[in-house]
């Protein structure tokens, strides 16, 4: 009877070897994820400093599966008539790709794009005059890209929409 339980044990202890081998890297995050993501999507320069800093050092932060790719500005410059909105827009895909894959994006969608607006407006803070002013207009004009446009299927990625892909 003993070799029958043991048998037993070891084909399900085989059997949750198995199902444990395709779990998702989500089911295996640490239990902060959902903190440290809000924290480096809010509109703050120290949530921005803090993704920049995690972003370069992405292997620190292997256990939480985040997504760092982006296309930058997706089909919009990314650094329009010489404004560098590059790390801006990879932040903002950031924010839109991870929330898509946590299932809350709904949820999140206007904080990150009003930190992705908070990013550009930092960048055309180190402009004045005439420069500064068009430098607030067009981060504006992308702003409302991504808010009104952002959440069309091209946040998805199955269309391509200027300056929108998440």
């Amino acid at each position: 009877m003993s070799r029958r339980i043991a048998s037993a044990l070891v084909a399900v202890t085989a059997a949750l070897a198995g199902v444990a081998a395709f779990a998702s890297p989500a089911a295996a995050a640490p239990a902060d994820k959902p903190a440290v993501l809000s924290g480096w999507t809010q509109t703050s320069a120290a949530s921005q400093n803090a993704w920049v800093a995690a972003r370069q050092n992405q292997s620190g932060w292997s256990a939480y599966g985040f997504d760092w790719s982006t296309d930058y500005c997706s089909s919009s410059p990314d650094n329009p008539l010489g404004f560098p909105f590059q790390t801006s827009c990879a932040r903002h895909d950031f924010g839109y790709r991870n929330y898509k894959a946590a299932g809350s994006f709904a949820a999140n969608k206007s904080r990150i794009d009003s930190a992705f607006y908070s990013d550009l407006k930092r960048v055309c803070a180190g402009y004045s005059g005439v420069k500064r002013t068009t430098c607030d207009a067009t981060a504006w004009t992308y702003y409302q890209a991504v808010d009104k446009l952002g959440s069309s299927p091209a946040a998805d990625g199955s269309a391509a929409v200027s300056g929108v892909r998440g």
